[in-house]
């Protein structure tokens, strides 16, 4: 998504339809003073963190709730994110079909072995995420 602003502001919001384990690329653009504004909000982690433009950061949108501070006036901020949205990988899982034609036609020990999927995905995908003691 490039957010061409020009004064690209966001509130405090997760995004709730992309993967919950997939990281999220968001670089900040445009001319403004990152020292009076445009910084980024990890609500959760209780960070604020000056986002210059240029800068990039990888973090998990759909876990994370997150915003950015408003920049002064007469200064812009764009923003370029890249993220994964959930849906596609439910759609590769479901042989490249939505949930209702995969529901239609799966058979119920296809259903059983999707729902049980369903429920272990999480700690599949947060097993993926380094842990301190591996560092």
């Amino acid at each position: 998504t490039i957010n061409f602003g020009p004064f690209t502001v966001c509130r405090p919001h997760t995004d709730r339809h992309n993967l919950s384990f997939g990281w999220c690329s968001i670089t900040a653009l445009g001319t403004f003073n990152p020292d009076k504004g445009g910084h980024l909000i990890l609500w959760d982690l209780g960070l604020i963190i000056r986002f210059p433009p240029g800068s990039t950061i990888l973090i998990p949108s759909a876990l994370l709730t997150h915003s950015n501070v408003p920049i002064q006036e007469n200064e812009t901020r764009y923003s370029f994110v890249q993220f994964s949205a959930a849906g596609l990988f439910r759609w590769v899982y479901n042989g490249f079909k939505s949930d209702a034609d995969f529901e239609a036609t799966a058979t119920p020990a296809q259903s059983a072995k999707r729902e049980e999927d369903r429920q272990n995905r999480w700690k599949s995908g947060v097993g993926m995420f380094s842990k301190w003691s591996d560092l």
